[in-house]
């Protein structure tokens, strides 16, 4: 197991909280809560050791180009793929009204 940390710069705090996904399913879940103006903090509690570029060049594509609001997101995961993990974040995007 293995926890990473990320910040990505945002826009103002976000509105309502939700949680898409379970990690039981052996796929990953994703808990997004409002955050501090200007931060977009991400953290990632994960099975895969040594994969900290991986996920951070997944999040580059995911949040290049977008203004999103300032929240904090935990993320289980179990070995979910990219693809998966694309989804249930924009999931959550959608669940608080942010896309």
């Amino acid at each position: 197991m293995e926890t990473l940390n990320f910040q990505f710069p945002a826009a103002e705090p976000g509105r309502g909280r939700t949680l898409v996904g379970c990690v039981s399913s052996g796929d990953l879940e994703v808990l997004i809560e409002p955050g501090s103006a200007g931060r977009l903090d991400i953290q990632v509690v994960t099975s895969v050791n040594g994969s900290s570029a991986r996920w951070q060049q997944l999040f580059q594509r995911l949040f290049d180009g977008r203004t999103l609001p300032a929240v904090k997101i935990d993320i289980h995961d179990f070995g979910a793929t990219p693809g998966v993990v694309r989804l249930r974040l924009e999931q959550g995007f959608e669940e608080i009204g942010h896309d």
